[in-house]
């Protein structure tokens, strides 16, 4: 396969904009209208994000052969969707049309067999993970709503409980459907490590124009009725009783996760005393956004292990820490330490820029790469998700 020539043809497609997404689907349900009903009603928020992330991955199909495990938990991840091999066929035929399309005379035979064969790559490492799952794990798990609060005026924190285990590890993510948004997914992280009764705690910031976070934050109720996909995802996880120091970094509720890894340290710390030394650097716009503050202070007063920075970057009445997480974070101390940073995209590649800036190796630092990207970096997205990541 020839890389830069996979990533050039997909560069001059991309130029077309919104004709892409729409030729795709269109040819996608014209030539396979059994996979409409796969997904939302609504394409509004679907498009873009469906086909910028195909494309995305496949022409970066030699970095991902380098690290299989992305492409794995995906594969995993969408037998919620009940996605076989049949349905990887039929996207990929339309794929190559929409490419033959937009590239006209350069869609030769070897820029064809290019992406065929980094196509195929890709769909044969989805399948494989999907069907070696398939042996020990349901599709996805039922669920249901057992605690709804609603923390501040778009925050909620809600409390859901599988009806059988669901075994994740602190800082991975599950994506959700909710009754109020039937066919449509969002991936949320628990913010609590796994418990003896299995619940699961998430964090749901109301996002602007998100149908998903809106109905949920508006809408859900005790006693819903939820599904949840496979975990996903392992740059925010740590392996047990790992004694490196850790410097974490959130934005809003990408504090959940961290949360997460805060709850297995301790438990570590409880067990046989020691534990890694962890500064936590939470930042959000407003001092009322900091909606965790009284379980963090009193962890930070009771674990001599843990340190708790709050940083409010749009209030310049606060009398506390003032900027953006991300420039403060630069000015810790980063030897010996790994960072973990979640939060929206921006402030992510914002904090990786601040970090590396100050001198952080970039292998210590890490992220969800299915989530965010850097400011120079290739990654992949979820392929097939009907929703996609983000409102």
């Amino acid at each position: 396969m020839d890389a830069a020539a996979l990533q050039r043809s997909w560069d001059r497609v991309t130029k077309h904009g919104h004709d892409v997404p729409l030729f795709f689907y269109s040819h996608l349900f014209l030539t396979h209208p059994e996979v409409r009903d796969m997904f939302p009603l609504s394409m509004s928020s679907q498009r873009d994000k469906f086909v910028s992330a195909l494309g995305r991955i496949v022409s970066h199909v030699d970095q991902i052969e380098t690290d299989e495990r992305f492409l794995q938990h995906l594969g995993r991840d969408h037998r919620k969707y009940a996605v076989i091999a049949e349905h990887y066929n039929a996207v990929g035929v339309s794929l190559c049309a929409t490419l033959k399309h937009f590239l006209g005379p350069e869609w030769d035979e070897d820029l064809a067999g290019d992406w065929a064969a980094a196509y195929q790559v890709i769909a044969r490492i989805m399948v494989e993970a999907a069907e070696i799952s398939s042996e020990d794990s349901p599709d996805w798990f039922d669920a249901e709503v057992v605690a709804v609060e609603r923390r501040m005026m778009d925050l909620t924190l809600v409390r859901i409980q599988p009806r059988q285990e669901v075994r994740f590890r602190p800082g991975q993510s599950l994506s959700m459907e909710i009754p109020q948004r039937p066919q449509t997914w969002r991936y949320f992280s628990p913010a609590n490590a796994p418990r003896r009764d299995g619940s699961i705690d998430l964090h749901v910031q109301q996002i602007d124009g998100g149908q998903v976070s809106t109905a949920l934050v508006r809408h859900l109720k005790v006693g819903d009725a939820v599904k949840l996909g496979q975990p996903v995802g392992d740059r925010l996880t740590r392996q047990d009783h790992d004694q490196t120091d850790l410097l974490m970094v959130a934005g809003g509720t990408g504090l959940a996760p961290l949360r997460a890894v805060l709850e297995q340290i301790d438990r570590e710390w409880q067990q046989v005393g020691s534990a890694p030394r962890v500064h936590l650097l939470h930042g959000v716009r407003m001092p009322w956004h900091l909606y965790d503050r009284p379980v963090l202070r009193d962890l930070a007063r009771e674990r001599p292990w843990f340190d708790y920075t709050e940083v409010v970057s749009d209030d310049p009445s606060y009398p506390g820490t003032r900027g953006k997480v991300g420039t403060v974070a630069a000015r810790q101390h980063l030897n010996g330490r790994a960072a973990m940073v979640c939060g929206g995209p921006q402030m992510v590649a914002h904090t990786l820029e601040e970090l590396s800036g100050a001198g952080m190796p970039t292998e210590h630092i890490r992220y969800e790469h299915f989530y965010y990207a850097a400011a120079s970096e290739h990654i992949a997205a979820p392929v097939l998700s009907r929703a996609g990541d983000f409102e």
